[in-house]
């Protein structure tokens, strides 16, 4: 069994990032023409070589991406809970279903913990599904008080 490598993300990935994180939104990856994707992948391309405020750690398989996660820096006012006001957001945490069980989650959580370190961040926030809780708390994470609240614009 391959244990898949860790690497970080290239512009040549782009694709299948893309087609990775449709399936968070349980979207059918033959809808390619989806507004979000040419934003998604304008954004990548802007991003990708910036590793001072994005970080795209990702699981290879033979050629094949199988697992990905995002790190964004956040800069905010420092406050009492981010004395200096850097806070990554972690995002878009998935593993390909025939692929799950084997780690790669903790794996690239990891990876994105170490780089908000690396880059001097206060806090790393996420949003967690029911299914990924447990990594997350077994990492450290705890609930806060405070609700995600959202308006669409």
């Amino acid at each position: 069994m391959d244990n898949g490598r860790l690497r970080t993300a290239t512009t040549h990935d782009g694709v299948e990032l893309l087609n990775l994180w449709a399936l968070l939104f349980d979207e059918d990856n033959a809808a390619r023409e989806d507004p979000w994707r040419s934003h998604a992948a304008e954004w990548f391309g802007r991003s990708v070589d910036d590793p001072s405020s994005v970080r795209f750690p990702v699981i290879e398989v033979g050629d094949a991406i199988v697992a990905t996660a995002i790190g964004t820096l956040e800069l905010g006012v420092p406050n009492p809970q981010c004395a200096k006001g850097r806070t990554v957001r972690l995002a878009n945490v998935i593993t390909l279903p025939g692929h799950r069980g084997r780690g790669y989650g903790t794996r690239l959580v990891l990876d994105v913990l170490d780089w908000a370190r690396s880059i001097d961040a206060d806090r790393v926030d996420l949003s967690a599904t029911p299914e990924g809780r447990r990594l997350y708390e077994k990492l450290g994470f705890t609930t806060t008080s405070a609700p995600r609240m959202k308006l669409a614009l």
